[in-house]
C-alpha cells in the first residue's frame, strides 16, 4: 500500500514547531494555539491473509472517524475535538493539534474491499483488509495434432 497525499514541506513544518520555541510561542512567551492540520500516525502491515493499517487517534471518539474506500483507495477522515478550557485553568503550553484529519492509501488489486472492518479501541483504529483468495493455477492438458 502506498500513501497518496504527500506534502513536501510537512517534514519542514514539523522540525520549525517541534525544535525552535520562536516557532511556537509568541514574543511574550504565551503558548500559540494554531490551527494546522494534523495527520494522524498510522502503520501498514501486511500478513497471508490481510492488510492491517493501525492509526493512532488519541481523544477521537469512533463515531468522529470515518473510513470510505472510493476507487481502490482506503481513506480515514474525521475531526479531533478541542476539550473546553476550565474557568480557573491556566495553559502554559499547547502541542496538541485539533481539527479534521484525512490518511489515504491506496488498496492493492488483492485487497477484498467488501470484507474491510475497522475498530476502534484505546485511542488505536485498526483497519482490517482481507486479501482475495488467489486462484488455484491448475493444470491444463493440451492435445497436439
Amino acid at each position: 500500500m502506498t500513501l497518496i497525499r504527500w506534502e513536501p514541506f510537512r517534514e519542514l513544518d514539523d522540525i520549525f514547531s517541534r525544535y525552535s520555541p520562536l516557532f511556537s510561542r509568541s514574543a511574550a512567551g504565551q503558548a500559540v494555539e494554531t490551527n494546522a492540520a494534523w495527520t494522524p500516525a498510522a502503520n501498514v502491515s501486511e500478513t497471508e491473509t490481510e492488510y492491517l493499517i493501525k492509526a493512532e487517534l488519541p481523544d477521537v471518539s469512533k463515531e468522529d472517524v470515518k473510513v470510505t474506500v472510493d476507487e481502490d483507495v482506503i481513506t480515514i477522515s474525521g475531526e479531533r475535538r478541542k476539550e473546553a478550557e476550565q474557568q480557573d485553568e491556566k495553559l502554559h503550553r499547547l502541542e496538541s493539534h485539533y481539527g479534521h484529519f484525512a490518511r489515504s492509501f491506496r488498496l492493492p488489486e488483492d485487497a477484498d474491499v467488501a470484507a474491510i472492518q475497522a475498530e476502534s479501541r484505546n485511542g488505536m483504529l485498526k483497519v482490517r483488509v482481507p486479501k482475495s483468495p488467489a486462484p488455484k493455477p491448475r493444470m491444463v492438458e493440451v492435445q497436439v495434432n
